[in-house]
């Protein structure tokens, strides 16, 4: 069987050899990511290098590789949502296993490290502002993973079940088909350590109506929050909201890379207090993780 190929509106492939989104080469991509949503947080984490090899900025997407104590990482931009992580892991997969030359797969498989850094909302007493949480799994009601072959491989199909029946979303057309996926174990128990709280983790597809917040427009179901906050699994219990765990877990997990989502918490919708000052505190949890990818 040949190599496959890949068509070039399949794989978008700059005239300087960059890929058509991040604008990154494939010699600037290493091993060991880190993924943060605001472009201004890409710099944070960066003036923690040693040294600096590349610089590319492309709309959302600000990428920089460097060292940090003898560790090549490179540091990516999303933006928010799950939909923007498709196209990063995606292109990055591509920078790492797709030869850009013969547009062909690579003969042998290079993994990648991914760890997101970001910010969310708790959901229980014991995760309230300034909390550390490592998603140890994560549940999508982005709906993202559902377009591609193998999800229920990599997926918990029981506890996919057990929500649909909590939320009572059984039959109901109009709501979201949930996916549950585990983060990549070893990276997780490493970038954890044993001051992290170990959640369980809702991305969302959007911040105010997905998220149980109501403003001018009504929502579908007032109670959603309640039922998640209620839901338990195993002994498991929804810890936090945020919005790009699933598809970075559940991308990572059918490519065969290694991921985790690791997320301050700033506001806990139980309190209904939040921590505008969060930006002040989130680069102790990037030091912690720069240690430890």
């Amino acid at each position: 069987m040949g190599k496959r190929y890949f068509a070039e509106s399949e794989l978008i492939i700059n005239p300087d050899g960059s890929v058509f989104h991040l604008h990154v080469k494939p010699e600037q991509l290493a091993d060991k990511i880190i993924l943060v949503g605001d472009p201004g947080r890409v710099s944070l984490v960066a003036s923690h290098f040693e040294t600096t090899e590349c610089e590319v900025e492309s709309r959302e997407f600000h990428t920089v590789t460097g060292t940090f104590k003898g560790k090549r990482i490179t540091v990516t931009s999303t933006g928010i949502g799950c939909d923007n992580i498709d196209i990063v892991v995606n292109e990055m997969d591509a920078l790492a296993n797709i030869d850009f030359a013969t547009r062909t797969e690579k003969e042998s498989f290079r993994q990648l490290e991914m760890v997101r850094i970001g910010t969310c909302g708790g959901l229980q007493p014991y995760t309230p502002e300034g909390t550390f949480i490592c998603s140890v799994k994560s549940i999508g009601f982005d709906g993202l993973l559902n377009f591609y072959a193998g999800r229920n491989s990599v997926c918990d199909l029981p506890m996919e079940r057990a929500l649909l029946n909590h939320l009572g979303w059984t039959g109901n057309l109009c709501a979201p088909a949930p996916y549950v996926v585990d983060a990549d174990p070893e990276l997780a128990v490493r970038i954890s350590g044993n001051d992290m709280v170990h959640g369980v983790t809702v991305a969302c597809g959007g911040f105010f109506g997905p998220q149980g917040r109501q403003l001018r427009i009504p929502l579908a179901d007032p109670k959603q929050n309640e039922k998640i906050e209620s839901f338990e699994y195993n002994g498991l219990k929804i810890t936090n909201f945020e919005m790009e765990s699933s598809a970075l877990a559940g991308l990572a997990r059918l490519m065969g890379h290694k991921a985790v989502t690791c997320c301050m918490v700033i506001a806990n919708r139980l309190t209904k207090k939040s921590d505008t000052g969060y930006k002040n505190h989130i680069d102790d949890l990037i030091k912690t993780v720069l240690e430890r990818i």
